[in-house]
């Protein structure tokens, strides 16, 4: 399954595709956290690409200022529930505070259970295959600002062949 999965992957990043638009550094990432996107679609439900494509989107493929200095793959901010650590870092407000994690697996694990909150249930009527649902409806849920959020996800899904992870 392994071979199939990489062969797809390596496949799927030489298809004609403008050169530009792939970066070898989002290619880098997908393969170090696949396991761990995948991991959490069979623990929580959540479909490895749409995991994937927020990684990736959210992180700047593991490069931002979050996920070097907190481990936060996600843009998650931190809540009056919080109990961990949090990081400064200027967002929609300056100086806002986002979580610190131990481990990029924590940012990840720690994502899919901020997603199983009642604000985000919607999501779980969605068929795991229906990437852009997922997407649409996350923008609908309020997981994020940017009114063009769905398309970058799905952008990002469909670049790097993220539905087949």
């Amino acid at each position: 399954m392994k071979k199939i999965i990489i062969a797809i992957l390596c496949i799927g990043a030489m298809m004609p595709v403008r050169a530009e638009e792939v970066s070898q550094a989002y290619l880098n990432y997908i393969w170090q956290y696949k396991d761990v996107a995948r991991e959490q679609q069979r623990e929580y439900g959540i479909p490895a690409s749409i995991t994937m494509a927020q990684a990736l989107l959210e992180s700047s493929a593991g490069q931002s200022e979050l996920a070097v200095y907190a481990r936060n793959h996600f843009g998650i901010k931190c809540t009056s529930n919080w109990e961990g650590k949090c990081y400064k870092h200027d967002d929609d407000q300056a100086q806002e505070d986002f979580r610190v994690y131990d481990s990029v697996p924590q940012s990840y694990e720690d994502h899919s259970l901020f997603l199983r909150r009642a604000r985000y249930q919607s999501l779980y009527t969605i068929p795991i295959s229906d990437y852009r649902g997922w997407a649409h409806e996350l923008r609908r849920c309020g997981y994020a600002t940017d009114p063009k959020y769905p398309e970058k996800l799905i952008r990002l899904i469909e670049l790097y062949k993220l539905d087949l992870l």
